[in-house]
C-alpha cells in the first residue's frame, strides 16, 4: 500500500513541476517583450515572479519528484534498471533536470539584467519539456521495451 501512496505523491510532485517548467519560461518570454517596451516596473515584477515560482514551486517539486522516484525504484531497482523503457525514461528525466537548472541560470541572468535571448528564443525554449513529457507518458504507459 505504501508503494501506491509513494506512486501518488509522485505524479502530482510531477504535475506541479510540469506546469512550473510550463510556465517559468512563458514569464521568461513577458520579461523580454516589458524589456524591449521600456517596461522596467513590469521586468522588476516579473524578478519577483520568476524568482518565488523557481524557488518557491519549482525546485521543491523537483526535488520531491527524485526523491520519491528514487523511492519507487528502491522497491525493485534491478528490475526496474532492467528494463530499456525505464532507461530511457531516466535518461528523459535527467534532461530534464538539466533544463531546470538552465531555467535557473537564465533567471540569474534576468535578475542581473543580463538576458541575451529573444522573446521568440523563449518561445521555442517554452516547448522543450513538452517533447520530453509526451515520451516518459509513453514509455510509462505503453512500456514498449
Amino acid at each position: 500500500m505504501s508503494y501506491l501512496w509513494m506512486k501518488a505523491f509522485h505524479i502530482m510532485a510531477v504535475v506541479t513541476w510540469f506546469a512550473a517548467l510550463f510556465y517559468l519560461p512563458r514569464l521568461y518570454v513577458y520579461h523580454t517583450l516589458a524589456l524591449q517596451e521600456g517596461d522596467h516596473r513590469g521586468a522588476e515584477r516579473f524578478k519577483t515572479m520568476e524568482r518565488k515560482l523557481y524557488r518557491g514551486i519549482m525546485t521543491p517539486s523537483m526535488w520531491v519528484v527524485i526523491l520519491l522516484g528514487i523511492g519507487l525504484l528502491s522497491i525493485n531497482f534491478s528490475g526496474y534498471l532492467g528494463q530499456t523503457w525505464m532507461q530511457i525514461k531516466l535518461f528523459l528525466v535527467a534532461l530534464l533536470i538539466g533544463y531546470h537548472f538552465w531555467c535557473g541560470h537564465l533567471l540569474r541572468q534576468f535578475a542581473q539584467d543580463k538576458n541575451r535571448y529573444s522573446h521568440v528564443w523563449f518561445r521555442v525554449f517554452n516547448e522543450l519539456p513538452v517533447f520530453i513529457l509526451i515520451f516518459v507518458v509513453l514509455l510509462v504507459v505503453i512500456k514498449p521495451w
